[in-house]
């Protein structure tokens, strides 16, 4: 019986340390693909500091600083009347009232800001 006793505390003693490492594994696992999936739905720190940049730049004067509109339309949930494309094709070519910033604004740029001003929900 004593060798049996033994042999469950030898397995339990190599097992135990097994068996926290995966528990811990997979709780850091879910916790880095939660945030990835937050992520997902915004955008990054930088990319959204660059796209407030590009605003702030050329966007500002006419749909004022807290994105509610001055000779512009409000922006502030834009991102619910239009997807990304149509942003992104609306700041390329322009609307009625709005000029086309091709010329202005490099692709990765206008991508950059309509992706940010999709997320104005």
């Amino acid at each position: 019986m004593r060798i049996n006793g033994e042999r469950e505390r030898i397995v339990l003693r190599t097992s135990l340390p097994f068996f926290l490492i995966v528990v811990m594994s997979a709780v850091a696992l879910s916790a880095c693909s939660s945030q990835a999936t937050d992520q997902g739905k915004g955008m990054t720190a930088s990319a959204d500091a660059k796209a407030e940049a590009i605003y702030k730049k050329q966007c500002l004067s006419c749909h004022a600083a807290d994105l509610r509109g001055k000779v512009g339309p409000g922006l502030q949930e834009i991102g619910s009347k239009m997807t990304e494309q149509q942003l992104f094709g609306i700041i390329q070519d322009g609307a009625r009232g709005m000029p086309a910033f091709k010329k202005v604004l490099s692709t990765e740029e206008i991508q950059a800001l309509s992706q940010w001003l999709s997320t104005k929900k």
